[in-house]
C-alpha cells in the first residue's frame, strides 16, 4: 500500500509539473506572438542633426536602424512608377505573409475606389551562408499592381489590400496626357543611403509634396548603399545588407506612395564589389521600371524623359546605343517640347573624386583597388553627340557627393585635336544641354578639389583641364535635394533645397526658342490630342497657340 501511495503522489506531481512547464510555454508563445503583434517600426523624420551624432560635416556617420520586414504584417515600402502610358500606374509594397486577397482599390475620390487591381508577388534569397546551410535574408512578399483605365492629369486614391490588412488611404496625380500645357514639376536626388542626413533631405521632399503636386521624382543611381552597411563591405566575398534595402523602402515611402519614383542603377547596385555583389540582381526584384527597367522612356505631359544606364555601353554599336538613337530620334518635339536625361554618373563636373565620366574608370588613381573596373564604350563621343544633336535640354546626375550645374556645354576639338568645351555662359535661348548634379542627398559629401590630388602618386589630369568655364554653381558644402518646373514650352525653371531649409538656395531660369515650329497640338475637352494652326484657340480656357 505505501509503495502504491508513493507512486500515486509521484505521479500526481509529474502531471502537475507537466501542467507548469505547459503553462509556462504557452505564456512565453502568448509573449512571443503578441511581441511579434505588437512591432513597430518608425522612421525618425523629426530628428534633426542633434539627434545624429555621428553626423560629423563632411561624413554621413552611421546607418538609422534596420526594419526586421519579417515582422511587419500591413503593406509596407509602397511605391509608384510610371509605366510610359499616361492611363497607367504601377504600385509596389511589401508584406511579410500573403493571404487570399492581395490587390488594390483605386477611383477618382476616397468614397468611389471602384477600380480593383490583383497583385502578383515574389520573394528572394539572399547571400547563403555555408555553416548555416541557409540563406542569410529571405525577402517579404514583393506585391506588384497596375492600376489602369486613369485620367491623365487627374488626381487618384487608392487603398492597398494585402496580408489581411489595410493601408492608409492614398493619392497621387497621374500623369498629363502628351502634349498638355499643364505646368510639370520633378523632383531629382542621388546618392541617398539611410543615414541621418538621407532621412532629413527624405523629410524635406516629403514636406515639399504635402505642398506641391510632383510628376515624378528621379532617383540618379546609388539608391540603399546596401553594400557598405556599417562600412563593414570585406574586399572579396562581401554580400549586401538587404535589410538596408527594405529600410530605405520604408524611408521613402511617404512620397514614393504619392509621387512616382523612377530610378535608374548606379555602380552601387551594379557593378561588382562595388553592389555588394549584387550586378542589378537585387535591383530588378525590387524596383519596376518600364522597358528592361535599367535604361527606358516615358513621357509627363510636355517633357519626354530618359534613363540610361551609365555602367554600360552606349557607342552607336551597342544595344544602348542603338536604343538611345532611336529613341531620341522618334520624340515627337510637338508633343513633347522638353527633354531630359537622367543617369549617375557625370559626362562634365569639376569635383575631384571621380571626375568626367568618360566610360573608364572613375578612380584618379591607377592603384586604386577599384581602378580595373570593365570600361564602357562610347560615353566621351557618341553619348554627347546624340544628346547635342537631338537638343536634349538637361542632363542630370549623381555619383559626384555634391550640387553641381552647368552651364550649356557641349565637347568640340580645337585646332591641335585637343578635347575642349564651347560653353554658353547664359541661360537665355539656350542651345547646347545643361548637366546637372545632385548627388548629395545623404551619403557623406566630397570635400576636395582637383589640384588636391595633383601631388599624389598616380594622379591621372581631368579630361577637361583649364578653369573649369563650365561649371556655373557648385556647392560641397550642404546636402539637399533639387526641383525642376516645366512652365510652358520654352521656360523652365531649376531649384537646388539644402537639407532642413524650406527655401531653395540656388534658383535660375532656362529660356530656349521652340524645339519645332509651323503649328501645335493641345489636349480636347475629351482627352484626345489634337492639332492646331499658329494663332488658333485651343479650348475655351486655353486662347493661345504655342
Amino acid at each position: 500500500k505505501f509503495k502504491t501511495l508513493q507512486h500515486y503522489f509521484i505521479q500526481s506531481n509529474l502531471r502537475r509539473l507537466e501542467m507548469t512547464v505547459l503553462w509556462v510555454l504557452a505564456l512565453l508563445l502568448s509573449t512571443t506572438l503578441a511581441e511579434e503583434d505588437a512591432y513597430t517600426y518608425n522612421i525618425p523624420y523629426e530628428w534633426t542633426l542633434e539627434d545624429y551624432p555621428s553626423v560629423v560635416f563632411p561624413k554621413s556617420g552611421t546607418e538609422i536602424e534596420l526594419m526586421d520586414v519579417s515582422r511587419v504584417k500591413e503593406p509596407n515600402q509602397i511605391r509608384l512608377s510610371l509605366t510610359g502610358d499616361v492611363t497607367e500606374m504601377a504600385v509596389m509594397w511589401t508584406t511579410n505573409s500573403v493571404s487570399a486577397k492581395e490587390c488594390v482599390r483605386y477611383g477618382l475620390s476616397e468614397d468611389e475606389m471602384t477600380f480593383t487591381a490583383v497583385s502578383t508577388y515574389h520573394q528572394f534569397d539572399w547571400n547563403f551562408k555555408e555553416d548555416l546551410q541557409d540563406f542569410y535574408y529571405t525577402s517579404g512578399f514583393i506585391h506588384e499592381a497596375l492600376m489602369i483605365n486613369l485620367v491623365p492629369g487627374k488626381k487618384h486614391f487608392y487603398q492597398i489590400e494585402s496580408n489581411g490588412e489595410k493601408s492608409a488611404i492614398l493619392s497621387f496625380v497621374a500623369a498629363p496626357s502628351p502634349g498638355s500645357p499643364a505646368p510639370i514639376s520633378l523632383l531629382h536626388l542621388a546618392d541617398q543611403g539611410i543615414f541621418g542626413t538621407s532621412v532629413m533631405v527624405t523629410k524635406n521632399m516629403v514636406d515639399r509634396a504635402a505642398v506641391k503636386d510632383f510628376h515624378a521624382a528621379l532617383h540618379c543611381g546609388d539608391i540603399s548603399y546596401a553594400d557598405e552597411y556599417k562600412k563593414s563591405r570585406p574586399p572579396v566575398s562581401g554580400a549586401s545588407e538587404q535589410g538596408v534595402w527594405d529600410t530605405w523602402g520604408q524611408m521613402v515611402e511617404p512620397l514614393a506612395a504619392k509621387v512616382p519614383y523612377m530610378v535608374t542603377p548606379g555602380n552601387h547596385e551594379i557593378v561588382g564589389i562595388e553592389s555588394g555583389w549584387e550586378n542589378g540582381t537585387i535591383y530588378n526584384k525590387r524596383f519596376v521600371m518600364p522597358e528592361n527597367e535599367r535604361y527606358y522612356s516615358f513621357g509627363v505631359g510636355m517633357v519626354y524623359i530618359i534613363a540610361v544606364n551609365t555602367d554600360d555601353n552606349i557607342d552607336a554599336k551597342s544595344t544602348q546605343g542603338v536604343w538611345l538613337e532611336n529613341t531620341l530620334k522618334d520624340i515627337d518635339r510637338e508633343l513633347y517640347p522638353w527633354v531630359v536625361v537622367f543617369q549617375h554618373r557625370p559626362i562634365y563636373n569639376s569635383n575631384t573624386n571621380h571626375g568626367n565620366w568618360t566610360g573608364e574608370s572613375t578612380y584618379i588613381y591607377d592603384s586604386h583597388p577599384h581602378a580595373e573596373l570593365p570600361d564602357f564604350e562610347g560615353w566621351m563621343e557618341h553619348y554627347e553627340d546624340l544628346i547635342v544633336k537631338y537638343k536634349v535640354d538637361f542632363v542630370l546626375n549623381g555619383h559626384v557627393h555634391n550640387y553641381e550645374r552647368t552651364w550649356p556645354v557641349k565637347r568640340v576639338y580645337n585646332a591641335d585635336g585637343k578635347r575642349v568645351t564651347e560653353v554658353s555662359q547664359s541661360y537665355d535661348n539656350v542651345k547646347y544641354p545643361i548637366h546637372i548634379i545632385c548627388g548629395h542627398a545623404g551619403k557623406s559629401l566630397y570635400t576636395k578639389t582637383w589640384s588636391d590630388y595633383e601631388d599624389e602618386e598616380g594622379y591621372r589630369p581631368p579630361v577637361y583641364q583649364g578653369d573649369w568655364d563650365f561649371s556655373a554653381a557648385k556647392t560641397n558644402a550642404k546636402w539637399g535635394h533639387c526641383e525642376m518646373e516645366f512652365l510652358d514650352r520654352v521656360t523652365a525653371k531649376h531649384y537646388m533645397f539644402p537639407m532642413g531649409q524650406s527655401e531653395p538656395s540656388d534658383e535660375i531660369t532656362i529660356t530656349k526658342e521652340e524645339t519645332l515650329s509651323g503649328g501645335c497640338t493641345y489636349v480636347d475637352k475629351e482627352g484626345r490630342i489634337q492639332k492646331a494652326g499658329p494663332g488658333e484657340k485651343f479650348m475655351d480656357d486655353c486662347n493661345t497657340c504655342f
